[in-house]
């Protein structure tokens, strides 16, 4: 096999992998739910970006982002900046104060479109900022922190803090950002109706391919150098850094590379679901993120978007059945998962899975050893008889 290719499938059982998992969610998936159920699906992979991310963050490179929530809300504002300045021209807001903005301006008394969200006329510039916006502020927090050394708990409480700076941020510049309630009523993506069925059933295809392309991204940062430094990075930070590689620089960049997945998911997001909001910036959602991570198996990019799909399967299915105890579930599910499989789902595997499999294979094996031996039809013997003793 091509090195290279190697790298991104990550070997045979790599490649089996990821066939499978393509094949659940791009031919089972589409065949086997509705319309309604699908787009929920959809709207569970594009937090399976993040998972992916925090897979190279935590799992590999030792960085537990306490906010991740911070960029796939930049990623999915940045996206609902431009639906929402499609769905703003003069025809539609005509029954306005100020025909030509959004309605939340209008609301707040703004008279004039502002400055920030002149560029997202653009969708050329709206695609590059979903990632742009999200790695740029990655960057900086990256320089503050980590060229002083900062990292382990102190780290995750920063991004916490960022976290929650950036909710009462949103929430109070109301006329630029919509507040509590986000940005919403997204109708069309240049002309393009994406709240049809149709509309919804390309989209979920889209995040599908954008998710395996970031999955095969981050698998050949973890098989090249990079990824044996980051690994070592995480269990012997101060032994990589004496042996003179620049260990701050490796965590900005995985930690950029993590943030660009979130902005993507984000975006995505946005555009499945037809609304953005403060809620998914927050304490919570990052934390629930983690989560996602932590049930799929930290050390598992495909375990990730598994997590990802059971988490929220299951938060959906409580929800719905058990709508009073719902939060006790999944916090009882969580507790199951961290104290009775620590790796996650991909653990689990690990352990039983391929022993179970393993012994399936040796069965064929071991019952032709048993088998009898079958007995030959007896043939003359081709040696000359003994001579007799003679006596004299």
């Amino acid at each position: 096999m091509n090195p290279t290719l190697d790298k991104l499938l990550g070997g045979k059982q790599g490649a089996i992998g990821l066939a499978l998992l393509a094949t659940l969610i791009l031919v089972v998936f589409p065949l086997a739910l509705d319309a309604f159920r699908l787009n929920m699906v959809g709207k569970y992979l594009t937090y399976a970006f993040v998972a992916v991310g925090l897979v190279l963050c935590w799992g590999y490179g030792g960085i537990l982002s306490l906010g991740q929530g911070i960029f796939f809300g930049l990623g999915g504002y940045c996206m609902a900046m431009f639906l929402k300045l499609e769905a703003s021209d003069p025809e539609s807001t005509k029954i306005q104060s100020t025909p030509g903005i959004p309605d939340f301006m209008d609301w707040n008394q703004i008279t004039e479109l502002p400055l920030l969200w002149e560029p997202f006329h653009s969708l050329s510039f709206t695609l590059i900022a979903v990632v742009a916006v999200p790695v740029l502020l990655a960057l900086v927090i990256g320089l503050a922190m980590f060229k002083r050394r900062v990292g382990d708990v102190y780290f995750s409480i920063v991004t916490q803090a960022i976290a929650l700076i950036l909710t009462v941020l949103i929430i109070g510049q109301q006329g630029l950002t919509g507040g509590v309630n986000g940005i919403t009523d997204l109708r069309t993506l240049k002309g393009w109706d994406i709240r049809s069925d149709e509309a919804r059933l390309i989209l979920y295809f889209v995040s599908a391919a954008l998710l395996i392309g970031c999955i095969l991204i981050a698998r050949f940062i973890i098989a090249s150098k990079l990824g044996r430094l980051l690994l070592a990075m995480r269990d012997k930070e101060e032994r990589v850094r004496f042996s003179g590689y620049d260990v701050a620089s490796f965590k900005i960049f995985v930690f950029c590379v993590g943030a660009a997945f979130a902005g993507i998911g984000g975006a995505m997001f946005t555009l499945q679901v037809g609304f953005m909001s403060p809620s998914f910036v927050g304490i919570v959602p990052s934390i629930e993120m983690v989560i996602f991570a932590a049930v799929g198996g930290r050390l598992s990019l495909l375990g990730a978007v598994y997590g990802a799909l059971l988490v929220n399967f299951g938060k959906t299915y409580f929800s719905e059945s058990f709508p009073e105890l719902w939060l006790y579930l999944m916090g009882g599910l969580f507790i199951v998962v961290v104290m009775y499989f620590p790796n996650g789902l991909a653990g689990l595997w690990d352990s039983h899975g391929k022993r179970w499999l393993a012994r399936v294979q040796r069965k064929p094996q071991a019952s032709i050893a048993a088998a009898p031996p079958v007995p030959l039809a007896s043939t003359p013997s081709k040696r000359p008889a003994p001579e007799l003793e003679t006596t004299r």
